[in-house]
Parts: structure tokens; sequence; C-alpha cells
């Protein structure tokens, strides 16, 4: 199966997930709310391919197939990636044993709270973060600090930032009604834009694995020369 995102469909915009008392718990404009187990363990082995790379993947349900379907207004499927199924990381930025899920192509995103308000202000727009889809979020740094952290921790992990991440239009998709504008990539182009691309926030692998909790400390552990060179 091919992948799907919001490039193709921004209607997937719209999809809430929240963890329900050990369920994942979907919903959708008119649509009845699905629960899913957070960690099937049984369904159809299936291969997957996201951009270049080909890899294995667990069916679901039917059920969560036809919730996606009616909603999307297309065949699909909902796949899930269980422990053993390796995808590896792009051997560029990468080390043997880092791995990805169905991501683009790492399995961290930060970008610094800041980082954020800078670009508003360059707008004069105030837009969410999750217009960005961080997962991780860092408060009280400079704006931008992130372009030059290169290794950090947050608890008990450590994670390395090997790139800056290129933006695609996605960020310019409203989730709260699908629709598309003009910001914030009009500005990044005029802000943030190196070699044809325009960054926003930093890749990240993680060394080990482990719990992360929101206050968490980060602790900066090397530096280099901001990326992109901005």
């Amino acid at each position: 199966g091919q992948f799907l995102t919001q490039r193709r469909l921004p209607r997937m915009a719209l999809i809430q997930s929240a963890n329900t008392d050990g369920q994942l718990c979907l919903t959708a404009p008119n649509m009845a709310a699905l629960s899913l187990p957070l960690t099937p363990t049984a369904g159809t082995r299936v291969s997957v391919t996201i951009w270049r790379d080909q890899c294995p993947a667990l069916c679901v349900s039917a059920a969560a197939d036809a919730w996606f379907s009616q909603f999307l207004g297309l065949d699909c499927r909902l796949v899930y990636q269980t422990d053993d199924m390796i995808r590896p990381v792009d051997a560029d930025y990468g080390i043997a044993t880092d791995r990805v899920a169905f991501s683009d192509g790492f399995p961290f995103l930060i970008i610094a709270e800041n980082s954020l308000h800078a670009l508003n202000q360059a707008m004069q727009l105030e837009l969410p973060m999750s217009r960005f889809r961080p997962n991780l979020v860092v408060s009280g740094c400079p704006a931008y600090a992130e372009d030059s952290w290169r290794k950090i921790r947050i608890g008990a992990l450590d994670f390395r930032l090997p790139k800056p991440c290129s933006r695609c239009a996605i960020p310019t998709i409203d989730p709260s009604t699908a629709l598309s504008g003009k910001e914030p990539l009009s500005t990044l182009n005029r802000t943030r834009k190196w070699q044809n691309n325009v960054y926003f926030g930093q890749n990240a692998l993680h060394a080990q694995t482990g719990v992360l909790t929101v206050g968490d400390a980060v602790d900066i552990l090397e530096t280099g020369a901001n990326q992109p060179p901005l």
C-alpha cells in the first residue's frame, strides 16, 4: 500500500486522536468515535511504501479500514508497525540502529516555543504550534536556539539532531477547518529559506528508549554551526 498524507488529503487534519483508558480514540466530524487498541497484536502483515522505503506493517482491523475509508472518501487501510518491523533511518543522517516508523524520515521533530513566537511576529499572525506537528516542544530558550543543537538530553534520554526540518505545504493547512492559506510558507520563504527549501525545527533521533514527561529538563550537550546557516 502507498502512504497517504495531508498533502493529498487535507481532510486528514480534521481527525483527532486521544489516549482514553488505554485505547486509541479517534474522532472526526460527522463520524462515530472509533476505539482501537494502542498496540495491535493480530492482523494481516502487508508491505507498505513510504517515499522510497518499503517496509512491513500490520493491518489493524476491518472496522478501522471502513472508518477511514468513509471519512476520507477512498479505499484505504490503517496499519501499525510492531517492534520487530524495522524501517531504518536514511544512512546519510543515521547509524545502523536508528529506526523510524511511518513519519516522513525521523521519529522526532523539535521546535523551541520562542521560535514559533518569532515566526508569528514576522507573520503578524498567531498560528498554533500544531500547524508544525512537533512531538517535542522546548521552552525557556531563545528563538531558533535549536538550530545550533547537535546533542541534547531530555530527562534521562539522549537525542542527536542531524538535520533541520525542511517544510512542505502541510503547515499551511488549518487543522480546525482543513483549509489552506499562504502562511506560514510565505514568511518562511522570506526569513528561513536556504538552498531552495524553507526550514523550521530540527529532526532528531533517540539513543535509547524510555519515557518523557512534560516539564522534563533539557540539557544541551553539544552545539555547532546553525543548520540551516541563517
